[in-house]
C-alpha cells in the first residue's frame, strides 16, 4: 500500500492501491492522521471511514463487517439481515456504524467521519 499525498490547496489525496489489487469484501487501514482511515470494498463500491469509534475511542476498523437486522414478520424468528457488508461493528462494544455515512445505529448524533473515495486511472484514492 502506498501513501502518497498529492498537494492541493484544500485537501490531500492518498493512493491506496490499484482496483485489481483490492478484492470485494476486503479492507485496508491507511496509516493517515491520528487514528488511520479504513478503506473498504463492498460489492465493488469503495468506502473510507475514520478508524475511531465515537463511543469509547475503539479501533473501529479492526471490527467485523456485517449487515443490519430488521424486524421481518415473514422471516424465521421475525428478523432479517439486510445490507450485508455495509456496516462495521466496533470490536470493543459492537456499536454498528454505516460505512457510507458514518452514522451510528445506537446514537446517530455521534457519527464517524467518512472520506471520499475515487478511482483515478485504475488507482483507488482517498481524499482527506
Amino acid at each position: 500500500m502506498t501513501i502518497d499525498p498529492v498537494a492541493d490547496r484544500r485537501r490531500r489525496v492518498y493512493e491506496v492501491c490499484r482496483v485489481e489489487e483490492f478484492p470485494e469484501g476486503t479492507h485496508r487501514i491507511l496509516p493517515v492522521g491520528r487514528y488511520g482511515i479504513g478503506v473498504y470494498n463492498v460489492k465493488g463500491r469503495f468506502y473510507a471511514i475514520a478508524n475511531h469509534c465515537p463511543h469509547e475511542g475503539g479501533p473501529l476498523c479492526e471490527g467485523r463487517v456485517g449487515g443490519r437486522a430488521i424486524v421481518d414478520d415473514e422471516a424465521p424468528g421475525g428478523v432479517s439481515l439486510v445490507r450485508e457488508g455495509e456496516w462495521i461493528y466496533c470490536p470493543w462494544h459492537q456499536w454498528g456504524i454505516e460505512l457510507a455515512t458514518g452514522t451510528t445505529a445506537v446514537r446517530p448524533e455521534w457519527s464517524v467521519r467518512t472520506y471520499t473515495v475515487r478511482v483515478v486511472d485504475g488507482m483507488i484514492v482517498v481524499e482527506r
